[in-house]
């Protein structure tokens, strides 16, 4: 449900309606607005008294939020979430790339293509130091000294960073080096791990599950707003499908329909989408013209010697040849990489 309150409303009589919300056995959540405040209300296992509520001083009118996620809903928050990541806003007329290798493999390798994606125009450095790997005998990242070494990289040049956690035990760890936490595809529906996110101060990055809907997306960033952290960016990264011309099938379709259900931004991770490197700059091409917020791309000095996912991942002059076109085409759409 959603409460919207009058222009005219004053501070307290929000705070009055607020309290009597709580009064309920309910949760409120007033969301400020440019010319008015809404209240979206949580924690409702029936439907609840409208008329209670809608004969309060102040209150416009109350309205009944039809999805099954409520505060990541487009019904419960017209306005579009702008995702501050250390100064990159995610979302808006701006277009973000987010780059870097799977792995971190080493302080050479991490710098030396931090400095190339420097030049090049990406806005946020990307690096694995906990890698779950389908095999237990495949690299599984540095761990923290990963997170060190992508953390100085990223104040060396200048670039916020971003980093997966993989359970519970690591995403206090992640949180505390990276600025934006990243919960992967595997990890789409583990819950405990997304009330964790949902606590611990910042940004997270949730990507699609491999088998998920995007009911069950929306749904599982829920779970992390619904913890009292509203910025969340979401990530499609592609699905398993019959296909096997490409390593996953990425669902383009989903970026328009997310955009009109929810008013979180989402990106689209090409790598993990195609898994072939010859597919990731057209389907950046792609992403871009139906309204991606950005891109997540794997880069590496030498791909063909990556400890993981080097057959997806970009040689430098790629990347800048990927920067080049999509900046072209973000301008058709209205967007910019600036």
């Amino acid at each position: 449900m959603l409460i919207v309150m009058d222009t005219l409303a004053t501070a307290s009589q929000v705070q009055v309606v607020c309290a009597e919300i709580t009064a309920m056995g309910l949760t409120p959540h007033p969301m400020p607005g440019a010319q008015r405040t809404a209240i979206g209300i949580t924690g409702n296992k029936s439907a609840v008294d409208a008329s209670r509520l809608e004969q309060m001083p102040g209150v416009a009118r109350v309205i009944q939020v039809t999805a099954p996620y409520k505060l990541v809903s487009r019904e419960f928050h017209e306005q579009d979430t702008l995702v501050d990541v250390s100064g990159i806003k995610v979302g808006g007329d701006r277009f973000v790339i987010m780059a870097g290798p799977c792995a971190v493999e080493s302080a050479e390798q991490i710098d030396s293509i931090a400095a190339s994606l420097r030049e090049s125009g990406a806005h946020i450095l990307r690096g694995g130091a906990f890698k779950p790997r389908t095999s237990p005998y495949s690299f599984q990242g540095l761990g923290e000294s990963g997170l060190r070494l992508l953390a100085d990289a990223g104040k060396r040049y200048n670039f916020p960073v971003v980093t997966e956690a993989i359970d519970n035990e690591t995403l206090d760890l992640v949180a505390h080096y990276a600025d934006l936490v990243q919960i992967g595809a595997r990890n789409m529906q583990n819950y405990s791990l997304l009330r964790h996110a949902g606590r611990c101060g910042k940004p997270v990055l949730l990507k699609r599950g491999m088998a998920a809907t995007l009911e069950e997306l929306l749904m599982a960033a829920e779970y992390i707003v619904n913890e009292g952290n509203p910025n969340v960016i979401l990530c499609e990264r592609g699905v398993r499908t019959f296909a096997d011309h490409t390593r996953n099938t990425l669902d383009l379709s989903a970026i328009p329909f997310v955009q009109r259900t929810s008013h979180l931004p989402i990106i689209a991770d090409p790598s993990h989408g195609t898994g072939r490197r010859d597919k990731v700059i057209p389907l950046s091409c792609a992403s871009v013209a139906v309204g991606a917020d950005g891109l997540m791309v794997e880069v590496h000095p030498h791909p063909d010697s990556a400890l993981s996912d080097g057959p997806q991942s970009l040689f430098p002059e790629q990347f800048r040849d990927l920067v080049k076109r999509v900046s072209a085409i973000a301008g058709v759409v209205g967007r910019h990489l600036n």
